[in-house]
């Protein structure tokens, strides 16, 4: 489904979203297949299917988008990037997509793998974004309105652009070149969020904005997603939380979940239009978030 209709649908009511990434071994292939059935029951509005730097995963992530497509649970948005990519290659990717039923496609940058250098055709999102819209255009998808055109943003900044001005110029023109929706990388502090909303706002950008919200499960990954996401800041607050657990796993996840829990919560009462979670193949921290929520009743694993 068009992602317009997706979020028409849910009548300006949040929508819930998830986030997968192509398992790569067998074991991760069952884990990832035990949390798609486990997840199901709560009907997200989509999911997305992330696509490694420089299309490492372009095979895995093809694969997985295409058994989503025959599930009538898992609408499946595949990232895309142009790091790395010619003008051939994308239009090869978007003319399976296309075929195979894809209704949206998240348009990315991309990060460049360790030790190369990016000889993709594309140097910014927004120039995906606009080759997207011409594929629409031309008409080489079998839906009359064509992808639905996602684009990432950054509450917190974006780490190659430290000019907060210039960077909301940037993600202007990516709206401008095309885009449906805006999805946010995962941010810990909801003001970060409300207030990037509202600098939106004032930049004329008006397109949906869904909050991407990561639940914690170990301290190790707390620090390796910090690294990934070049800068994310934590709150003083959940350090303090996190600290008292000392060197307890399970209170660091009951900890994780209860902040990620309020974050949704909060975001709830906002009236943010979409939630997208991260789940890092993993089922029990959305299981437990709904659960608190009191959007499930079902019993956790």
């Amino acid at each position: 489904m068009h992602i317009q209709d997706i979020l028409s649908a849910a009548r300006g009511t949040t929508t819930f979203s998830f986030e997968f990434f192509p398992p790569r071994t067998p074991v991760a292939v069952k884990t990832l297949q035990s949390t798609l059935d486990l997840l199901a029951p709560l009907r997200p509005a989509f999911a997305s299917v992330t696509y490694g730097a420089g299309g490492s995963t372009r095979d895995l992530t093809q694969s997985l988008v295409a058994e989503l497509t025959q599930s009538d649970v898992f609408d499946p948005i595949p990232h895309l990037t142009c790091v790395g990519h010619s003008e051939s290659e994308i239009m090869t990717l978007l003319t399976r997509y296309a075929a195979a039923g894809v209704s949206n496609i998240l348009a990315l940058r991309g990060d460049i793998p360790a030790g190369k250098s990016d000889s993709g055709v594309f140097t910014h999102a927004a120039q995906l974004v606009r080759f997207i819209k011409q594929f629409n255009e031309r008409g080489l998808h079998p839906r009359p309105r064509g992808f639905g055109i996602g684009v990432a943003c950054f509450p917190e900044g974006h780490p190659a652009t430290p000019n907060r001005m210039t960077e909301m110029d940037h993600l202007k023109a990516k709206v401008d070149a095309g885009a449906d929706w805006l999805c946010t990388q995962s941010f810990f502090d909801n003001h970060v969020f409300h207030d990037f909303r509202a600098r939106c706002s004032l930049a004329g950008i008006t397109a949906p904005i869904l909050a991407g919200v990561l639940p914690l499960t170990t301290a190790t990954g707390m620090k390796r997603m910090a690294a990934l996401a070049g800068g994310m800041r934590y709150p003083a607050r959940l350090i303090r939380a996190l600290n008292r657990a000392g060197d307890d796993p399970e209170a660091f996840r009951r900890i994780a979940l209860h902040h990620a829990t309020e974050q949704c919560a909060d975001l709830l009462d906002h009236h943010a239009d979409g939630i997208h979670l991260y789940t890092l193949n993993q089922s029990q921290p959305v299981l437990g978030i709904f659960s608190r929520l009191g959007l499930w009743h079902g019993h956790l694993p």
